[in-house]
C-alpha cells in the first residue's frame, strides 16, 4: 500500500522524501493520510502545511507556522520570518514535526539565490536575504520533509533520487472502494468498475464523477454518466470540467481534472513550448503506442525548412555538416522534450524506447487548450499530414506497419480536419487504413472507414475523381465482407460505368471494376453473369499484362471459383492449379493468395471423390493461414469449415463436427449471427450431425439457416435453396415424410425456374 510506503520512507532520522506524479492522482490527500496517520501514532507531532505553488503563497506559509507556534520575535516587521522558523524547526527542544511542501510545482522560485528587492515571479514579495528558499526547510532528526509535486525534475531537485514515491492511477479494487464511498450508495459493482476504468482510475476524475452524479440523483446514474461520458470529446470534456466533490483540496488548486492538467500544460508552455508543442501533436494520436517517427517529422521538417531557406539566402558555403549540426541539435531537442513531459507524468515510453503512451484524459484536456486558442486545427493537420504519409497501402508485405498504424487510423477517423488538402490526405489514411481492415476480415472497421474516405473524397474532388472511384470500390469490397451484396452491387455497376466511359474498357482500373462486380454476381448465385465477365477480365489482361501478373492470377482464380459453384470440376481444377503454382513462384508459399488457391483446389479435388489429396490441401492451407492470418481471421475460419467438409466425405465425423463447430464459433464472433458465411457453417454443421445421425439437432441447425438466409439472402438464392434441400433431407432421415417433399419439390422448382 502507498501510505505504507511513504510511512516506511519517512521512518529513518531526518527523511525528506517527494511524492509525484500527474495532477488529479491523490498526493495531498495521500500527504494528509500521512499526516493523520503520525499524530494517531505520536500526539505530540507538529505538523505544518507549506503551500509551495509560488512565493507569495510560501512566506504566507511560514508567517502561519510562526504564529502557529508563537515564535518569539515573529512581530518584529524588520524581522527574517523565514530565519525564525528555520531555526525553531532546528530546534530539538520544540519536539518532532512534519512539513510537508504541497504542490512544488514550480521550483525556481525556491532555488533561485535572491537578492534584495521584489520577487520576480510574484512581484509583492521582500526578500531580505540573498539564501534560496529551500535552505529554510531545515533537514534534522526531529524533523520530516514531505513534497508534492508533477515533476520529477523538481522531485530530483529537493530529494535524493531514492525517496521519491510516483504516484500511479489506483487499482481497481481501490478505485472501486473510492467511487462507493464517494456515491454514498451500493451501485453495481460492475459499472462502479467500467466507470473507474473509463476514467483511467485517476482519483480526482472519479471523485469530480462521483459529485456530478450524486447531485443529479436520481436523473443521474453511473450507467447514464458512462453513456454521456464515452459520447463525444465535448460532452466528456464537459463532465471531467465539473468541479466538486473534494473539500480537502487547497482553495487555490484546481478540482476540474481538465484545468488540473491545463495549469502544467500552461507551465510547460513557458519553461519549454517545443514540449507543450510536442504534447499538443501526441494528443491526436491514439493513446498507446505512439510511434516516436510520426513525431519526429515534425522536427525534420523544420530542419529542412530551415536548411532550405539557408541556402537560398547569402550563405553559399551552407554544406552537409550544418545540416548534420542541425539534425543532432534536433535530435537533443527532441529528447529534452520528452524528458519534460515525462517528469510531469504526461507520457511515459514503453519498454521497446520508441514508442509512447498517454493518458486519453490528457490528451482530451490538451485538445481543449488547443480548441480554446485557436490552434486545435493547426496540430490536427500536422497529425493527419505525418500519419498519412507514414501509413501504407494494404498489401500483404504492409501488414506489419499497418498493424502499428491502425489503432492511429481509428483516432484520426473520430477527427476529421477542415480545408482540402487536410481533408484529402485524411481520406487517404482512411481509405488504406479500409483496405488493411478489408484484407484482416473487419468488415466493421473496413466498411466504416471506407464510407468515411469515399464521402471526403466526393466532397473534395468530386464523384468522377479516379480517388472517389478507387474508395467506392473499397466501399463495395467492405460490403461484400459484411454480406450487403446488393449494395455492393450497386456502387461497384456505378464504378464500371464511370471507369469504362473515362478511361476505356481495357484500362486496368475498369477492368479492375469489372472483376469485382463478377466476384459479387458469384456471391449472389448468378454464375453465369460472374463467368462472362471473368472471362471477359482474363481476355483483356492477358493481352496487357501477361500470365504471371497478380491480377492476372486473382481473375483466373475468380473464374475457378465460378466453374466449382457451376459443377466444371476439370476446368475448375485447371485453373486452380495453375493458379496455384504461379502464385507460389511470384508470391511464395505462405502469401495469403497462395493458401487461398491451396484451399480452393482443395475445394476442387473434394468434388471429384480425391479426398486424401483434398485432406492434404485443406491442412495445408490451415496451418499457413493460422501462422500469417491467425485463427479468426475469415479466410482462417474458411479453411477450418473446408477441412470439415473433406473429413465428412471421408467418414471422419467426430473430427469433422470439430471443425465445423470450431469454424461456426468463430464466424459467430467475428460477423455475427445472420451474415451469409455463418449461415452456411450453419448448414455444414447440420449436415455432419446429419451423417451421425443426431437428426434433432440437425434438424434444428437446419432449420435456423433456412429461417435466416431466407431474410438475408432472398427466396431463391442458390444457398437458400441448397438450405431447403438439407432440411428436406433431415426431415427425410426423421420419417417426417410430408414435409420434406414439400421442401424437395420447392427446391426442385426454384432451381428449375432459375
Amino acid at each position: 500500500m502507498l501510505l505504507d510506503r511513504i510511512h516506511e520512507k519517512c521512518s529513518p532520522p531526518a527523511p525528506r522524501i517527494a511524492l509525484f506524479g500527474l495532477g488529479g492522482h491523490r498526493k495531498s490527500q495521500l500527504a494528509i493520510e500521512h499526516c493523520y496517520r503520525t499524530i494517531k501514532q505520536s500526539p505530540e507531532t507538529w505538523v505544518f502545511w507549506v503551500h509551495a505553488s509560488n512565493a507569495a503563497r510560501f512566506e504566507e506559509s511560514y508567517q502561519d507556522i510562526a504564529s502557529s507556534v508563537e515564535v518569539p520575535g515573529r512581530q518584529n516587521p524588520t524581522a527574517d520570518v523565514f530565519q525564525l522558523v528555520h531555526d525553531w524547526l532546528r530546534d530539538e527542544r520544540n519536539g518532532k514535526w512534519v512539513l510537508v511542501l504541497d504542490n512544488a510545482d514550480d521550483a525556481r522560485f525556491l532555488l533561485e539565490a535572491r537578492s534584495a528587492g521584489r520577487d520576480g515571479p510574484t512581484n509583492d514579495l521582500e526578500v531580505r536575504s540573498s539564501q534560496p528558499l529551500v535552505t529554510y526547510v531545515p533537514q534534522c532528526k526531529n524533523g520530516s520533509v514531505l513534497v508534492t509535486t508533477r515533476s520529477r525534475n523538481v522531485a530530483l531537485q529537493l530529494v535524493e533520487e531514492c525517496d521519491i514515491v510516483a504516484v500511479e492511477p489506483m487499482d481497481k479494487k481501490d478505485a472501486q472502494a473510492l467511487l462507493q464511498k464517494k456515491l454514498g450508495r451500493q451501485d453495481s459493482s460492475e459499472e462502479v468498475i467500467e466507470l473507474a476504468a473509463a476514467l483511467e482510475f485517476i482519483p480526482l476524475a472519479m471523485v469530480q464523477a462521483a459529485a456530478y452524479i450524486s447531485q443529479r440523483r436520481p436523473r443521474c446514474s453511473v450507467q447514464q454518466y458512462l453513456r454521456d461520458f464515452r459520447r463525444i470529446d465535448r460532452k466528456r470534456t464537459s463532465l471531467l470540467d465539473c468541479e466538486g466533490g473534494q473539500l480537502r483540496r487547497d482553495w487555490e488548486a484546481e478540482s476540474s481534472v481538465i484545468i488540473t492538467w491545463q495549469v502544467s500544460f500552461n507551465h510547460i508552455r513557458d519553461i519549454r513550448p517545443s514540449a507543450a508543442d510536442l504534447l499538443a501533436l501526441m494528443s491526436f494520436y491514439d493513446r498507446q503506442g505512439i510511434p516516436e517517427a510520426l513525431l519526429r517529422n515534425r522536427a525534420e521538417q523544420e530542419i529542412a525548412q530551415q536548411s532550405q531557406e539557408e541556402r537560398d539566402s547569402d550563405y553559399n558555403d551552407w554544406g552537409e555538416d550544418e545540416d548534420n549540426v542541425l539534425r543532432s541539435s534536433a535530435s537533443e531537442g527532441f529528447e529534452a522534450d520528452v524528458l519534460t513531459l515525462r517528469d510531469y507524468s504526461f507520457i511515459s515510453v514503453n519498454a521497446d524506447g520508441a514508442t509512447f503512451e498517454m493518458p486519453s484524459q490528457v490528451q482530451l484536456a490538451t485538445r481543449k487548450w488547443l480548441e480554446v486558442h485557436g490552434q486545435l486545427e493547426n496540430w490536427k493537420r500536422q497529425f493527419v499530414r505525418n500519419l498519412c504519409e507514414a501509413f501504407p497501402t494494404g498489401e500483404y508485405e504492409n501488414w506489419a506497419r499497418c498493424q502499428t498504424l491502425f489503432p492511429h487510423a481509428k483516432s484520426a477517423a473520430e477527427q476529421p480536419p477542415k480545408g482540402d488538402d487536410a481533408l484529402a490526405d485524411w481520406a487517404t489514411i482512411l481509405h488504406r487504413a479500409a483496405w488493411y481492415a478489408w484484407r484482416m476480415g473487419n468488415g466493421i472497421d473496413a466498411e466504416k472507414m471506407s464510407v468515411q474516405a469515399m464521402n471526403a473524397r466526393r466532397k473534395t474532388f468530386g464523384r468522377e475523381h479516379q480517388d472517389t472511384l478507387s474508395s467506392m470500390a473499397m466501399v463495395g469490397l467492405a460490403y461484400k465482407l459484411i454480406g450487403r451484396w446488393d449494395a455492393a452491387e450497386a456502387l461497384e455497376v456505378e464504378v464500371m460505368e464511370i471507369s469504362k466511359t473515362q478511361l476505356g474498357a481495357d484500362h486496368p482500373d475498369a477492368l479492375t471494376s469489372i472483376a469485382n462486380l463478377a466476384s459479387t454476381y458469384r456471391n449472389q448465385g448468378r454464375w453465369d453473369a460472374a463467368e462472362a465477365l471473368e472471362v471477359e477480365v482474363i481476355e483483356a489482361r492477358k493481352a496487357k499484362l501477361g500470365a504471371h501478373h497478380p491480377d492476372m492470377l486473382t481473375i483466373m482464380a475468380n473464374l475457378a471459383s465460378t466453374y466449382r459453384e457451376q459443377g466444371r470440376w476439370e476446368a475448375a481444377e485447371e485453373l486452380e492449379v495453375q493458379a496455384m503454382e504461379t502464385r507460389k513462384k511470384v508470391l511464395g508459399p505462405e502469401h495469403p493468395d497462395t493458401l487461398t488457391s491451396v484451399s480452393n483446389l482443395g475445394l476442387v479435388l473434394e468434388s471429384q471423390g480425391k479426398y486424401e489429396e483434398a485432406e492434404a490441401m485443406q491442412r495445408q492451407a490451415l496451418e499457413g493461414y493460422k501462422k500469417v492470418l491467425g485463427p479468426e481471421h475469415p479466410d482462417t475460419l474458411t479453411s477450418v469449415s473446408n477441412l470439415g467438409l473433406v473429413l465428412e466425405s471421408q467418414g471422419k465425423y467426430e473430427e469433422a463436427e470439430a471443425m465445423q463447430r470450431q469454424a461456426l464459433e468463430g464466424w459467430e464472433k467475428v460477423l455475427g449471427l445472420e451474415h451469409p458465411y455463418t449461415l452456411t457453417s450453419v448448414n455444414n454443421l447440420g449436415s455432419v450431425l446429419k451423417m451421425q445421425g443426431k437428426y434433432e439437432e440437425a434438424e434444428v441447425m437446419h432449420r435456423r439457416a433456412l429461417e435466416a438466409m431466407e431474410r438475408v439472402l432472398g427466396l431463391e438464392h442458390p444457398y437458400t435453396l441448397t438450405s431447403v434441400n438439407n432440411l428436406g433431407s433431415v426431415l427425410e432421415m426423421q420419417g417426417k415424410y410430408e414435409e420434406a417433399e414439400a421442401m424437395h419439390r420447392r427446391a426442385l422448382e426454384a432451381r428449375e425456374k432459375t
